[in-house]
């Protein structure tokens, strides 16, 4: 087996075709719901494709569809090796799990969503989070992961918060209120960014740490 390729076994295509449909179906959701939240007010679609894409949850959870597609379909394609390398599948947990934790700490007391935003909030913060932790855990080649693997990682969401800044200074909307300069001012949010980044570094440790824990032992 290639040192760039999932681990096949019973029921990995059928585990990755659920979590796949579950994810595509919450993106699915939550754009629509935006999408109609801009015809209300007359605004303009486009706007909202780019604030839909401009979550850092929306994002990663892209990557996570993508992710669960690729392990699905049998293409030797360079996009479907890519997302296949236990490297990126390993670099995509640290990230969808720091958009659970995240969430779940910084973001879910601040409203209450109902219905269909319900729906789609759970399954982009809960649901899929876990099912692609479990993903990782049940599937992904372990023992080719290293320290500099982390660092790479960690190039995604600092590339991640310089855009969200730079837009929330062009427009005056930082999407996340936790770094949102407008209210809370530089410094709080440059700590909360920073403490984010920092926390995504020792998921990114974590996770490396538990690779080498279960990775194949020589017979």
């Amino acid at each position: 087996m290639s040192s760039d390729q999932v681990q096949v076994r019973p029921g990995h295509k059928r585990f990755a075709t659920v979590c796949a449909i579950l994810g595509w179906f919450g993106l699915a959701v939550q754009l629509y719901l935006i999408l109609l939240g801009r015809w209300e007010i007359q605004a303009s679609p486009i706007g909202g494709l780019v604030k839909f894409f401009s979550f850092f949850t929306v994002l990663t959870n892209t990557l996570v569809a993508v992710a669960l597609s690729c392990a699905v379909v049998n293409r030797q394609s360079a996009g479907h090796r890519f997302f296949r390398s236990p490297i990126v599948c390993s670099g995509i947990t640290v990230s969808i799990v720091l958009v659970g934790i995240a969430y779940n700490l910084l973001l879910r007391h601040l409203w209450h969503p109902e219905g269909w935003q319900l729906v789609a909030d759970e399954l982009l913060h809960d649901i899929m989070p876990l099912a692609f932790l479990a993903y990782w855990w049940l599937y992904v080649r372990k023992g080719v992961l290293r320290l500099k693997h982390v660092c790479v990682w960690t190039v995604y969401p600092l590339v991640y918060f310089a855009y969200v800044l730079l837009r929330g200074d062009l427009i005056g909307d930082y999407v996340y209120p936790f770094i949102d300069i407008g209210t809370i001012g530089y410094f709080s949010a440059f700590t909360n960014a920073l403490g984010v980044l920092a926390g995504f570094v020792a998921m990114g440790l974590l996770l490396l740490g538990v690779d080498r824990l279960r990775a194949p032992r020589p017979v």
